[in-house]
Order: structure tokens, then sequence, then C-alpha cells
């Protein structure tokens, strides 16, 4: 089963994939279902999670239930333990909004939960996120994950988030990085999708993210926090959620 899902997820456009989950979630999660391991954001164990990546496959990684990777099991502890998100009312903008927390944020009633993407079929308002259609100082909070990575003009693109994140705000942008890099590595020459695959992680990615990605956020005008949230959990917490040990998240603050 796990060779057969590995073959769907990289064969069928996002979109459709996106549609097909809602039926395949509950028969993988009846058929993985075990002890072993947990999705924090829906409670649900397994005696496995699954394979996923573009190339080169990581495995265990994918919740059967949830369909959440790494970065969105962290990110949920870190919003769960770290802040207010799950209690306080606030304004929030969540770009290319992923399916593990499109319904849970849509349902919380406190929250004021717009969603934006050019394609994104779970997105409100389709836009561009180099031009963005809303005022200055309208959001509280801004999610922005594994986004700007695709985005050829990744200046003005944190520009547009420094100018809509209302000032006291917060946002997270997460991104695919290689911490032990220290410059963003981009090469516009390469233009064969399978040799961009190997070097970028996907064809669609336009830069490898280096740890110069925080001060180039501080350079727009953001408080840059970088945050390992793993390294307060514990070895077994970190097997057990499935989690990248001593991946960052970049909290940014205007």
């Amino acid at each position: 089963m796990k060779k057969l899902f590995k073959i769907i997820l990289n064969t069928i456009p996002r979109p459709i994939l996106i549609r097909l989950s809602y039926v395949a979630r509950p028969v993988l999660a009846f058929f993985l279902k075990g002890d072993r391991f947990t999705d924090p954001i829906d409670g649900k164990s397994f005696k496995t999670f699954l394979p996923y990546g573009y190339g080169t496959q990581r495995n265990n990684v994918l919740s059967p239930s949830t369909l959440s990777l790494e970065r969105h099991r962290l990110l949920w502890l870190y919003l769960n333990s770290e802040t207010d998100f799950f209690t306080v009312p606030k304004k929030v903008l969540h770009f290319a909004p992923e399916q593990a927390f499109y319904k849970r944020f849509r349902a919380m009633k406190h929250l004021d939960y717009v969603t934006t993407d050019l394609n994104s079929p779970l997105a409100d308002v389709k836009a561009d996120i180099c031009s963005l259609p809303f005022r200055n100082d309208e959001f509280d909070i801004i999610l922005c994950n594994h986004v700007l990575e695709h985005i050829p003009d990744d200046t003005k693109a944190m520009q547009e988030l420094y100018r809509v994140m209302k000032p006291g705000g917060y946002g997270i942008f997460q991104i695919p990085q290689d911490l032990n890099r220290a410059e963003t590595f981009e090469d516009d020459s390469i233009t064969d999708q399978k040799e961009r695959a190997a070097i970028f992680g996907q064809y669609d990615h336009v830069r490898i993210y280096g740890r110069d990605y925080f001060d180039k956020l501080r350079s727009i005008g953001f408080e840059v926090e970088e945050v390992d949230f793993t390294a307060t959990l514990s070895d077994s917490e970190v097997t057990q959620y499935c989690l990248a040990k001593g991946e960052i998240i970049p909290v940014v603050r205007k």
C-alpha cells in the first residue's frame, strides 16, 4: 500500500490529489492504525506514517489521517504551546492553506480567517503574493509556509507580507532550508525539470534558502526569531510525532 501511495503522490496534480485525499484518508488511517507514532493535530496514532517526497523519498513522514508532514506537525505544536493562536481573537491570513490545517482553522470561531493563493482550490482570495489586494496593517497573524521558494521576486513578496501585517503582529514563514548553506542559491540557467528537482528539491522551486534567509527578512523590516522548537521536546516526542529534529521555525514580528 505504501508503494502505491508513493506513486499516487508523485503522479497526480496537487489540486486533484487534494480532492481525492478526502476519500483516501479514512481508508489509509484504518489500515495503518497502531500506537507507535502520533499525529498531534488530531491525536490519532499509527503503526507507521507514509513516505513522501519529490525524487528522494522520506520515509515515515506523511500522516495517514491529516496528511500532515513534519513541518505541519511542528507548527501545530509550536502554535499550541507558545502562542495564543487557539484562544484569542485574531485576524489571520493564510497563504496556500495546507489541508491539514484548513478545516480546523476555519472552524475556530475566534479567528477571522482568510486564505489566499493563486491556484489553490482552498483559497478564499485568488491573489499574487507580490501584489496583494489587502489594506496596510490588516492582519494580526500571517502564515506563509513553503511558498517563498516558489516566488521569483521573493523580496517583493516579503515586502507585501510586511505591508499587510499589523504592527505588533507576527507571522510564520517556513521554507525548505539548508542550514549548512550560508547563502541562498539560485540558478535560472537550469531549465530541465529533472535537473531542477535534483538540485532544488522540486522542479518548481526557484532557490535553495541558506541561513541568510533570516537576515533577508530582517532587511525588509521584520524582527526575526529563529526558533528550534524541537530542542524543547524530548527525543521520544520528536520520534513519536515524526518531526525533523533541528528544523527551524522562522517567527517574524512587525
